[in-house]
């Protein structure tokens, strides 16, 4: 009754090819998108913001990075930390050097770095696979953390080590530095967001992503047929590296303002993005989405529970939170090892049935 495609005529292959071939789709997706454009930057607070939708939006653009690398191409990566630090002392010395040009521009050149670096550690996706891939991008990870830390070109040759973003401005509002307000954060972000998750959309629905899918599903196979491997890729780990440079970008000048790379973008940073990735779903955008939001929104449940209601202390808490989060991450890969991207695949489904059995 609710999601059909009965009646939902197509007369062209443009329209048998669109993103959203289903109107009810297409409804909700321009839904969302006037709730988070009209409504929320009226209504956000400074919590609501720096807790939940800027870390939120941030990480779904590293889960979307990454899930084109893996999800799509099949290519493991344990890098995604040491790539993000790549964004952001990129953006730092961009800002730093060129005070005059756009904060916005300075983030796509840092993506535009990123992804030249990521280039040059996928060359060994070349000859390697799997285990021994995600080894080297292991060691991409300590070697760029490495880097960052002992080259005081790169953190301006502070004696803290620590790079701090300088205020810059978008239209003459503050989008850096501590006089940002917590809508003009949440827009800046919003935008990158957006088109990443569009670009990412159509990159996967044509040619080079079909390409990426043949050399995940049977590398050889896809050469036999025609499919380059080093244009495949080369350019999996290129698009990947400029998504999630893009959000180390924004995670350390709008999100943290100031960061140090160790702590910031350390082997952990690749952990939580990978555990996004497989939670929300390899090979789906929209599980990039679900599964940043199910990382990011449950630890905030979890404190509100434990703390706030409760009135446990903060570090048994805190604890506590890694155990339950842990738990229900197993408990979840073991029960859909596709992620929440499946999920909502089998209630459409169900939808499209309803109210009849299957």
């Amino acid at each position: 009754m609710f999601y059909r495609e009965a009646g939902d005529f197509k007369t062209s292959y443009e329209d048998d090819s669109q993103t959203f071939p289903i109107k009810f789709d297409r409804l909700r997706y321009y839904a969302v998108l006037a709730v988070a454009f009209g409504i929320i930057p009226f209504i956000i607070n400074d919590y609501w913001a720096n807790a939940v939708f800027v870390p939120l939006m941030i990480y779904t653009i590293a889960a979307i990075g990454l899930n084109i690398l893996t999800g799509y191409c099949g290519q493991v990566s344990l890098g995604t930390g040491g790539f993000m630090a790549v964004g952001a002392y990129a953006s730092y010395k961009l800002m730093t050097s060129f005070p005059d040009v756009s904060i916005l521009i300075h983030i796509l050149l840092a993506g535009a770095v990123t992804a030249v670096v990521g280039v040059l550690f996928g060359l060994p996706s070349l000859r390697i696979k799997g285990f021994y891939l995600a080894v080297a991008t292991l060691a991409a990870q300590f070697f760029l953390v490495w880097l960052f830390n002992k080259v005081p070109w790169f953190y301006n040759y502070s004696a803290s080590g620590q790079i701090t973003a300088p205020e810059r401005t978008v239209l003459s509002i503050p989008v850096t530095g501590a006089n940002t307000d917590a809508w003009a954060k949440y827009m800046v972000v919003l935008l990158f967001v957006t088109g990443c998750a569009w670009l990412a959309r159509n990159l996967t629905r044509g040619s080079l992503g079909r390409s990426w899918m043949a050399i995940r599903d049977m590398d050889i196979a896809a050469e036999i047929i025609g499919v380059n491997p080093l244009k495949a890729k080369l350019s999996a780990f290129a698009i990947s590296s400029f998504f999630i440079g893009v959000s180390g970008a924004l995670f350390f000048s709008v999100y943290l303002g100031a960061a140090e790379v160790g702590e910031a973008f350390g082997i952990q940073k690749s952990f939580l993005i990978l555990f996004m990735v497989i939670i929300g779903g390899l090979g789906s955008i929209f599980g990039s989405f679900a599964g940043a939001a199910f990382m990011v929104l449950m630890p905030v449940l979890m404190k509100n529970i434990f703390v706030g209601a409760l009135g446990w202390p903060t570090d048994l808490a805190a604890h506590l939170e890694f155990m339950v989060i842990g738990g229900l991450i197993i408990v979840f890969l073991i029960l859909e090892p596709h992620g929440l991207a499946q999920l909502w695949r089998i209630a459409k489904e169900k939808l499209r049935l309803w109210p009849f059995p299957h």
